[in-house]
C-alpha cells in the first residue's frame, strides 16, 4: 500500500520560513517524479514544484521560484520543500504527490498525479 505522509506545516509570519517533509512508503521511490501541490481555501489545486526521479532536476511554479526549494533523500524515501520568504498568499494546504515518470522535472498537472498525501496546512500571517 502506497503512503505519502506530509509534516512540517504550521503558522508563520510573513517573510518567515518553513520546511515541509513527505515520507513515502510502498513505492519504488527512484521510479517516481515527486511534487508538491497546494490548495488555498476556495481555489483549485495549484502546482508548486517537482523533482525528477534522480533528484538532478527541479521545476517550480513562477509564484514560488527563488523562494522555495524542493529536494529529496533517496535513502530515506523522503521529499522536502524548503519555503523561505513566505507571503500571506502562500497560505494553503500543501500536498505531496507522486507520478510514475522517469523524466526531467517539469510542470505536472495536479490532477494527473498517481498518489497523494493528506496534506499539511501552512498559514502565513501578515
Amino acid at each position: 500500500q502506497v503512503q505519502l505522509v506530509e509534516s512540517g506545516g504550521g503558522v508563520v509570519q510573513a517573510r518567515g520560513s518553513l520546511r515541509l517533509s513527505c515520507a513515502t512508503s510502498g513505492l519504488t521511490f527512484s521510479s517516481y517524479t515527486m511534487g508538491w501541490v497546494r490548495q488555498a481555501p476556495g481555489k483549485e489545486r495549484e502546482f508548486v514544484a517537482t523533482i525528477s526521479w534522480s533528484g538532478v532536476s527541479t521545476y517550480y511554479a513562477n509564484s514560488v521560484k527563488g523562494r522555495f526549494t524542493i529536494s529529496k533523500d533517496n535513502a530515506k524515501n523522503t521529499v522536502f520543500l524548503q519555503m523561505n520568504n513566505l507571503k500571506p498568499e502562500d497560505t494553503a494546504d500543501y500536498y505531496c504527490a507522486a507520478k510514475k515518470l522517469r523524466i526531467a522535472a517539469a510542470y505536472l498537472d495536479p490532477h494527473a498525479m498517481d498518489y497523494w498525501g493528506k496534506g499539511t496546512l501552512v498559514t502565513v500571517s501578515s
